[in-house]
């Protein structure tokens, strides 16, 4: 009988493929972007216009009929230049103006785009519509119209949802090119930190695992809409044997639910910080669950994802026209891959799409 032998792919041919493609995953199917010589010219940032930021009104009552009597002006104000001259034989003296560039007390300097960022984080938790109108009430001092303010409250709310789907896009596809095992909650206790410390530690802490004992993370970092207090959620790839501490199951009262839970908590980031609380991740139901928690909270709260270094969105790979199912996307720019696609590099095949081979492949963000 003849031995059969494994079949390697012959070298690409130019012509037989798509050259240095960035693929990616959304979770069920690899897709990739063919590689385009457009050249990109950035386009010059307008300059924003600085303003002077007062501070909020002390909400006064009006004054009454006294008070406007007592706080009238002398008679002699109301008298001309000329006339003060010839009652006084005084010329007038100028009054000195504080220099532009000096802040009164409680004043700031910043661009409208900032001051909207701010006063966005402050109305995080309100509804819609609310936060719209409160928006525009706090901005109207430094626009010169109704319309002008709505106008700009109306681009900068888009400017924010547009960035927000493009923080979910990439942590989808950061997340589906890892593996991932555990889904963390660390919350500070007030006896051991206060919120910066709580910050500043817990990610001196996750950095130095990634860069000596090789751990993955991505979180973000949350407040209760009751108490306000600080949380970190992420997801964690541990390599087996660098647990510090040890794990072990706690039974207490879950004020969120309102019954007894069970859940698993390590002993070195609870002397630490506070608590922690760790849940296995072992399927990819489990992995989507994690994810949509994290995009609530992103959604929510408009807070930045923390990522630890080496989690790309792409690896960069040359695709065969076989591997293609069909087009994609807006115009379709992008191409659906088979489940077993090939890998190549330049010419040279290295194997099927697994996790092995995309760990040999060049990454790209």
């Amino acid at each position: 009988m003849k031995e059969l032998k494994h079949h390697t792919p012959e070298p690409l041919k130019i012509g037989e493929f798509y050259p240095e493609c960035k693929v990616y995953s959304d979770g069920s199917h690899f897709l990739a972007i063919p590689h385009t010589e457009k050249p990109y010219k950035p386009r010059p940032k307008k300059k924003e216009e600085v303003i002077t930021v007062k501070p909020p009104n002390d909400n006064k009552p009006p004054a009454d009929e006294k008070q406007i009597e007592d706080s009238a002006p002398p008679i002699d104000d109301a008298l001309s230049p000329l006339e003060k001259i010839s009652v006084t034989g005084e010329l007038p003296q100028e009054e000195e103006q504080p220099p532009a560039n000096i802040l009164q007390a409680g004043e700031r300097r910043m661009t409208k785009k900032e001051l909207f960022n701010e006063l966005y984080q402050e109305y995080a938790f309100l509804k819609k519509r609310e936060r719209k109108e409160k928006l525009i009430a706090a901005l109207r001092p430094y626009f010169k119209t109704d319309d002008a303010t709505k106008h700009f409250v109306e681009s900068n709310l888009e400017r924010k949802t547009r960035n927000l789907i493009a923080r979910r896009i990439r942590l989808t596809r950061k997340v589906n090119l890892q593996d991932f095992n555990f889904f963390v909650t660390f919350t500070y206790n007030g006896a051991l930190h206060t919120e910066e410390t709580f910050r500043k530690t817990l990610k001196n802490c996750l950095k130095l695992l990634s860069s000596r004992k090789g751990w993955k993370y991505v979180g973000v970092w949350e407040r209760s809409p009751e108490k306000q207090r600080l949380h970190f959620h992420g997801l964690i790839y541990i390599p087996e044997g660098t647990m510090p501490g040890v794990l072990f199951q706690q039974r207490d009262y879950s004020f969120k639910t309102h019954r007894m839970q069970e859940t698993v908590q390590n002993t070195y980031f609870n002397q630490r910080f506070g608590r922690s609380d760790f849940e296995k991740i072992d399927s990819g139901e489990s992995l989507g669950n994690a994810m949509g928690y994290l995009m609530k909270y992103i959604e929510k709260t408009g807070e930045k994802i923390v990522y630890s270094r080496g989690l790309p969105q792409y690896f960069i790979s040359d695709v065969i026209e076989e591997d293609v199912v069909t087009t994609t996307g807006i115009e379709d720019k992008k191409l659906l891959l088979f489940d077993n696609f090939g890998c190549w590099d330049e010419g040279e095949y290295l194997g099927a799409v697994s996790k092995a081979t995309i760990g040999r492949m060049r990454k790209a963000n």
